[in-house]
């Protein structure tokens, strides 16, 4: 037992310690009802994991469910990505192109651009913000 929880942490240190963890986050703007606040930050959350130099993949919060996403990243700033939910997901599927630019250390802003896969319906342009750590 002591072997195999040894042999856990060692895994799971050695996996943070090369790993890149990115917390994202769309702005969205107050209903016309409501005034800014700290929900407009955190209502899209989401965590994510680079395996490589161009993929990254993780879980965003959207509403009250969580859905999955993932990134490509076609050079430095530029990237493309897929959402999707974890139920009904190839139905309900969302990509978009966003561009990274690094503002202060590791805080980036990103405005992307995404639409529906499966409407056509106009797409939506929202300002991300993800931190690298």
């Amino acid at each position: 037992m002591k072997k195999i929880c040894l042999v856990l942490a060692v895994a799971f240190s050695s996996i943070c310690a090369s790993a890149q963890f990115v917390a994202t986050s769309n702005i969205n703007e107050p209903s016309e009802n409501e005034s800014w606040g700290f929900s407009n930050f955190t209502e899209d959350l989401g965590l994510g994991y680079q395996i490589s130099e161009s993929f990254i993949v993780g879980l965003q919060r959207n509403g009250e469910e969580y859905d999955l996403f993932g990134r490509y990243n076609l050079n430095d700033n530029m990237y493309l990505s897929a959402q999707m939910p974890t139920e009904n997901s190839t139905d309900n599927l969302r990509v978009g192109i966003g561009y990274s630019t690094r503002l202060v250390g590791e805080f980036y802003v990103e405005p992307n651009y995404s639409i529906d896969w499966n409407t056509e319906e106009d797409g939506e342009f929202k300002i991300g913000i993800a931190y690298r750590f």
